[in-house]
C-alpha cells in the first residue's frame, strides 16, 4: 500500500508543469521516501521466550506495579495507542505491560506547563512488557 502511494506520488512529481530543478526533484523525493519511514524501536530481554497470551488478559499499568516482576521487553515508537503497546506485549507473552506517553508539543510563550495549551499532547509512547515472578 505504502509502496503503491509512493509510486503515485513519484510519478505526480515527475509530470508537474512546473519546471524544477532536478536538485529539487531529488530533495522532494528525499522527503517523500523518509517520510513513509516508522519510528519504532523494540528491545527483548532474557534468552527466555514465553507463548503468546490473550490480549484481554495483558494488564495495563501507568505506573510501576507492587508485585515482583520481571521487565521482558521495552516497545517504543511515535503516537502507538495504549491497545497496540498492548498487543504488542500479548505477542511476547507478558502479563502486563508499563505505558508512558513522553514528548509532546510545546508553545514558544509559555514556561510553565500548566498554562501551555499543549501540555496534554504527547508525541512518544513508551511501553515496558513484564511478566510476574
Amino acid at each position: 500500500m505504502k509502496k503503491k502511494l509512493l509510486q503515485d506520488m513519484l510519478t505526480w512529481l515527475f509530470m508537474v508543469t512546473i519546471p524544477m530543478p532536478r536538485f529539487l526533484q531529488f530533495i522532494a523525493i528525499l522527503f517523500l521516501v523518509t517520510a513513509c519511514e516508522t519510528d519504532e524501536a523494540n528491545r527483548y530481554y532474557g534468552g527466555e521466550k514465553y507463548s503468546p497470551r490473550d490480549v484481554s488478559s495483558v494488564e495495563i499499568l501507568v505506573s510501576r506495579p507492587v508485585r515482583p516482576f520481571i521487565v521482558i521487553a521495552d516497545f517504543q515508537a511515535r503516537y502507538m495507542s495504549k491497545e497496540t503497546l498492548r498487543k504488542k506485549a500479548a505477542k511476547i507473552g507478558a502479563d502486563a505491560v508499563i505505558v508512558s506517553f513522553v514528548g509532546g508539543w510545546a508553545s514558544l510563550g509559555s514556561q510553565w506547563a500548566h498554562e501551555d495549551p499543549h501540555s496534554a499532547s504527547s508525541t512518544r509512547s513508551l511501553g515496558t512488557a513484564i511478566r510476574y515472578k
